[in-house]
Parts: C-alpha cells; structure tokens; sequence
C-alpha cells in the first residue's frame, strides 16, 4: 500500500493543530522588557508554531532580536532575553583618573581629573549610551603649568676703595615643577655669582623649563654704586692727573704746573670716605723771576728744567732785522707760551745796552755776563735758543719766521710728552 498520502495528512493535522492554538514553543517570559505577539492568523497567542512576537526593553536594557519566531522545532528563533546595557571599561588617562556615577552602566556618568599640575586636554565627562558605546573618548592630561622659580630681591652694593666694581654674590634659585617635579634646564641671563659688576643697575634673569616645554621665569636687579668726590679740574696753566676715576672714593689726583708756572697749594689730592678732597685748593701762579740775581748763570738756572729761552741780541734798537724779529713773535705769543718759551732782549752795547725779560729789566752787568756766557756778539743782530736742560740748542745771525721757530722747537724729545698732555688737557692756541 503507497503511505505517502497518510505522511502527507498527518502533517496536515499537525499544522492544523499548531495554528489552532496547540501549544508550541516555551512560553516567553520577558524581564526588564514588553512581549507582543501574533500567529499568522491574526490571533493573539503566545506559544503556537508560527508565532511572531516583538520584544521591547526597558530603557538601559537591549535584546540580542526585536522579533522571534515560534519554529517547527519548538524553539524560539533567536535569544530575546533583555540584558542590562553596559560600555566597555574606561581607560585610565595618564597621570590622571575618572569617577563614575554608576561604573559601566547604561547613563553612567563619568567625571575625568587629571593630578596636580597637569590639565585636561578633551571632555570632561562621558556618559554610557543605548548603544553601549560612551558619549566621548578618553581625553589626556597634559603638563601646562609653567615651572615657578623665585629670584633674589635687589642687590645692592658700593664699590670699594679705588675700584668701579663690586664683587656680587648670590645664591642660585630653584626651580620648583607642578607636575611631575622634573626640570630639564636653567637659563641665566646677566653675569654669573660671584662676578665683578661696573656701576650702575644690571637687570638679571633666570628661566628653568619642563619636560613638557613650559617655562617659568623671574628677574632681579643688581645695582652698584661709587662713592664721589665732586670734580676736580686741572688748574690753569697746569695739568691733573687722577687714577681710578678721577673722583670715586680712593681716587688719587697729581698736579704739575706747566713750565714758567709754580705749584701752589697741594701737589696730589685723595677722595675721602667723607666725599671730600684731602689737602687745599691747587693753583699754577707764575714763575716769580729774580732779575736781581749778580750772575748770568744764577739767572739762567731759574728756568732749568721750566722754560726755554730764546735770547735776540741787536746793537740798537733801530735794527732792522731785531724790528722785523720782534714784531713776528708779538703776534705768535700764544705759540710761545705753549712750548713754554721765554724770550730775553738783549739791546744796546755796554755801558748803555739795557736787558728786559718782558717788563722786568736786567742790570746792563748782568745783561753783558749774558752775552759773555753765550758768546752773543753785540755789533750785529744774534739770536740764541737754549733748551730746559741750559743747553745751547740754536744760533740764528738772521730773523727767522715764528713757524720755523716752532718747528724746530717741537722737534726736542721733551716737546713730544709736552704736547701729548697739552692734547689731553685740551690746551691749544684755537681755544
């Protein structure tokens, strides 16, 4: 006998069955969710073959399917059990942390720090959301915080004796890192401790850096101050000569007088802890000439080593070639002055011939031991130039011009220091 028709109405009947509401599947039992089902009929049953049942969570729940079937093997299509919604685990941000409302959980809040000295670079917070996945990524914290470092207040010192600096000292500050405590370098700008610093204020500074870059800085002053006479000024017809300078405290001052001119009053002076000068007020009064001396030579050694002569020797007073001499140096006696020239005239023949230093007369004796001693001839026209050591240094039986006159005068090895501090004292005969 064929048994496929039997087979074929069997399943029928069991179809049958199923659909007319024969228990099939398990029955669903939803925690944490809603359940709504239909058979393909349109009937409202919960369990028989060919169901379809929709699943809905609560919120903070989620179901591995929206929808399940009832199948022919009397199981449920898929899972459809509502699971809590939970993110994945937070990753701890480097020198930082967080702190959660609620751990992993759905709508947990999280709440991210970072440790003291580093700031937050991203979000503050991150939520858990229905789609398992938090709101924002894991921000990092970073270093931003500049280093601090403190510098020394204002130094202030006085120079010492004699000297334009001061030794200052100071010790190095420390830079101090917010965040992880580490510096990498540390910059001076100025002098280093222990250095000699002139007069004046000098603004110092030192920076120190992070591993992150950050830098912090601080500034100090240093401030050196000398102790000062007030000014001196080399007297007229002299020069000064100071060390240091020339009015700070230790300070030392020497005068000269050029030459035809005395010293008068204190040779050298010294600034005083006290801010004065030692000693007097010095002055360069002129040479006082003693024209009442018995000999040429007695006359001739009050200029040694102070003023050069030129001796003009003439007959009368009417010559032509002491007429022309004299009227060219009258007009040059600044440039006599300055090479510390004295001129002696020399006229007439003994007994009537009259000797004169400017204004000042010499006794006709003395003025013939004059020419005796130097070998002046008195009929004719003679000149004589004697140098500061008494030596005859030219004889001239002509008129000569006030430049060849000071030419050959600034040619002397004495002339050449002379004018190197007449430069310095800014004499000339332009001022």
């Amino acid at each position: 006998m064929d048994m496929w028709p039997l087979v074929l109405l069997l399943v029928q009947l069991c179809v049958c069955s199923g659909y007319e509401g024969t228990p099939w599947c398990a029955p669903i039992k939803l925690k944490h969710g809603a359940v709504s089902c239909r058979t393909p009929r349109g009937d409202h049953h919960r369990n028989v073959m060919g169901t379809r049942c929709k699943i809905r969570c609560n919120q903070g729940y989620e179901s591995q399917s929206s929808e399940v079937v009832c199948m022919a093997s009397k199981h449920w299509s898929s899972n459809y059990a509502c699971r809590e919604i939970r993110c994945p685990k937070l990753d701890m941000p480097v020198n930082g942390g967080y702190k959660c409302s609620d751990g992993s959980d759905f709508n947990s809040r999280c709440q991210f720090f970072c440790s003291p000295g580093f700031s937050l670079k991203g979000q503050k917070t991150a939520t858990c959301q229905h789609t398992s996945v938090w709101s924002v990524g894991v921000p990092t914290c970073v270093d931003l915080d500049p280093p601090k470092i403190k510098c020394p207040t204002l130094k202030d010192k006085w120079a010492e004796p004699r000297k334009l600096t001061a030794r200052v000292t100071w010790d190095t500050p420390e830079g101090v890192d917010t965040a992880d405590g580490i510096l990498t370098d540390v910059i001076l700008k100025g002098k280093l401790s222990k250095s000699d610093f002139p007069e004046g204020l000098h603004k110092m500074s030192y920076t120190v850096f992070d591993r992150a870059g950050n830098k912090g800085s601080c500034r100090f002053t240093v401030r050196v101050r000398v102790r000062r006479c007030s000014p001196l000024f080399p007297p007229d017809n002299g020069y000064m000569k100071c060390d240091g300078d020339k009015d700070n405290y230790g300070a030392s001052c020497e005068f000269k007088c050029t030459g035809g001119f005395e010293l008068q009053g204190s040779a050298a002076r010294v600034c005083q802890y006290g801010l004065t000068w030692s000693g007097s007020d010095t002055t360069c009064a002129p040479m006082n000439i003693n024209v009442g001396v018995r000999s040429a030579a007695a006359l001739l050694d009050q200029f040694y080593e102070k003023r050069r002569l030129l001796i003009i020797s003439a007959p009368t007073a009417a010559n032509h070639n002491y007429r022309f001499q004299m009227t060219n140096l009258q007009h040059a006696q600044c440039g006599l002055d300055l090479r510390h020239v004295t001129v002696i005239e020399l006229v007439g023949t003994y007994p009537a011939q009259v000797g004169r230093i400017r204004h000042r007369l010499l006794t006709p004796a003395l003025a013939l031991q004059l020419r005796i001693l130097l070998r002046i001839p008195q009929r004719s026209f003679y000149m004589v130039l004697v140098d500061k050591q008494g030596i005859d240094k030219q004889r001239y039986p002509f008129p000569i011009t006030t430049a060849e006159l000071f030419t050959t005068i600034d040619t002397f090895p004495l002339r050449k220091d002379e004018m190197e501090l007449q430069q310095e004292a800014g004499q000339s005969c332009q001022s």
